[in-house]
């Protein structure tokens, strides 16, 4: 116990040491630091990951619990090893691994020296397919991941949330470790044990709608959705406005259908790039009129033109 405790007090001093270190040598630019020992409060100066998981199907689910505590102890920007660390993960274990870890703040595969390779390559013509398409869907949600960590660092509020985020009475939420809300907008169900393409999925209230297929579910309740090797589930909030990259690249705008009589919504912070100018929050709304999906940018002045590519889903 006293061994652990100064290592850890020994990480958060190190990871302090070398963020003012860094910015005295580089003030116009930001560091990016993350550490493997540390306390809460470590989030100050960097992030961290999972240490050495070990390398099988239970590793994989104690990675989210991992991600899931950290963020609720303050600490927002975290993940593990993908594939684990000291073993040779199976091809379907690496697969899974690599489409929970593209959700996840810290998203990198890791290994021993004597632990095997961990590039996708290496399992296969089919896992490196899926992986490919996971790691492209994470691209294309980059402006999102640049918006959760902008608003972690301004309210404390991490990118990954347990599903009860937003209802913590729900005493039948708080028992679901299987899955997590990424910001407001997305519910992420991964698949934890070996053989397994389809999963049950615990809803909070609200309509959401299945990002592959594009079939509406309504919650509370569970449902049981498809998870072939190809993706994991994944379901968007009803109304959520996400950014995202568009076709050319850009910053574009992701709209869920709010459902009638409903409105909904979304925050974007744009990435300014290196340096430390502050963010600036942009707020979304959305909205049906005459059986249509309209979106607006919410102003001091009212609510105008979005001013970005608008692509509605979900109608």
């Amino acid at each position: 116990g006293d061994h652990r405790e100064a290592h850890n007090v020994y990480g958060l001093l190190m990871a302090r040491a070398g963020y003012d270190g860094l910015r005295r040598l580089r003030p116009g630019e930001r560091p990016f630091l993350f550490t493997r020992a540390g306390w809460a409060g470590m989030q100050r100066y960097g992030g961290t990951w999972s240490g050495d998981v070990a390398t099988g199907w239970p590793g994989l689910r104690a990675s989210l619990a991992l991600v899931l505590g950290l963020g609720l102890c303050g600490v927002p920007y975290s993940g593990p090893d993908v594939g684990g660390f000291d073993g040779s993960p199976s091809p379907e274990l690496f697969l899974r691994w690599f489409q929970l870890g593209a959700w996840l703040p810290l998203f990198r595969t890791h290994a021993a020296l004597d632990a095997g390779r961990r590039e996708p390559w290496e399992f296969g013509p089919e896992v490196l397919e899926h992986a490919r398409v996971a790691l492209a869907e994470r691209e294309r949600l980059q402006p999102y991941f640049v918006t959760l960590s902008r608003l972690a660092r301004m309210t404390g509020a991490p990118y990954v949330r347990p599903v009860w985020w937003g209802t913590p009475e729900d005493r039948v939420l708080r028992e679901c470790e299987d899955a997590f809300l990424l910001g407001d907008a997305l519910l992420v169900a991964p698949v934890l044990h070996r053989g397994s393409d389809r999963r049950a999925v615990r809803l909070p209230r609200g309509r959401w709608y299945d990002t592959a297929t594009g079939e509406v579910h309504e919650g509370p309740g569970q449902v049981l959705l498809d998870a072939p090797l190809a993706r994991v589930p994944v379901l968007a909030r009803a109304g959520a406005v996400v950014p995202v990259r568009g076709e050319d690249g850009e910053l574009a705008l992701e709209v869920w259908a709010p459902e009638a009589g409903r409105t909904g919504g979304g925050l974007v912070v744009r990435d300014t790039g290196d340096g430390w100018e502050p963010a600036e929050i942009e707020r979304y709304q959305s909205r049906r009129v005459d059986g249509r999906v309209v979106v607006e940018r919410v102003t001091d002045e009212g609510l105008v033109e979005p001013g970005l590519p608008v692509r509605v889903r979900g109608v």
